[in-house]
C-alpha cells in the first residue's frame, strides 16, 4: 500500500496516525543529537569521550541519553571492556548503518542547496520587513 507521499507503508504502521509507535521513532529520528551521533559512528566504534569532543555543544547528560536511546532501538551496540578503568564503545548496528545512508543523503542534500535556502530565507525576510 502507498501512502500520499508516494512510498511504501506497512498496514501496521502509519506515522500520520497520533497512536502509531513509528510516529515516536519518526519523533526521535528528528533530534539533531540523534543525527549528530548516528553519523559520528560511521567511520567505527568510539568511546563517549571521543563523541563528546566531536559533537560539540552537546551535554554530558544529552549525549549519554541519546546514546541510550539508540541502543534502546537497536542503532547502536555498548560494548563494556573490563579494564581499568572501564572501556566503554558505541558502534553502529546493522540497522544504524542503514539510517546513517539515510542521514548522509540528507546531509548532501542541505550542502548542495544551502546556498538557495539562504537565498529564499533573505527573500522571505525582506518582504516581511
Amino acid at each position: 500500500m502507498h501512502d500520499d507521499i508516494g512510498t511504501a507503508r506497512s498496514a501496521d504502521h502509519d506515522a500520520f496516525l497520533v497512536t502509531c509507535s513509528s510516529r515516536q521513532l519518526l519523533s526521535r529520528l528528528a533530534d539533531k543529537w540523534v543525527t549528530l551521533v548516528l553519523c559520528a559512528l560511521i567511520d567505527g566504534p568510539a568511546r563517549h569521550s571521543v563523541l563528546a569532543r566531536r559533537i560539540t555543544g552537546v551535554s554530558q547528560k544529552m549525549l549519554t541519553q541519546t546514546l541510550r536511546n539508540l541502543e534502546r532501538d537497536g542503532l547502536l551496540t555498548r560494548t563494556v571492556t573490563p579494564t581499568v578503568p572501564l572501556t566503554v564503545d558505541y558502534e553502529l548496528t546493522p540497522l544504524g548503518h542503514s539510517l546513517v545512508g539515510v542521514f548522509l543523503q540528507l546531509k548532501r542534500w542541505a550542502d548542495i542547496n544551502m546556498d538557495t535556502v539562504d537565498a529564499a530565507r533573505a527573500a522571505y525576510d525582506a518582504r516581511r520587513q
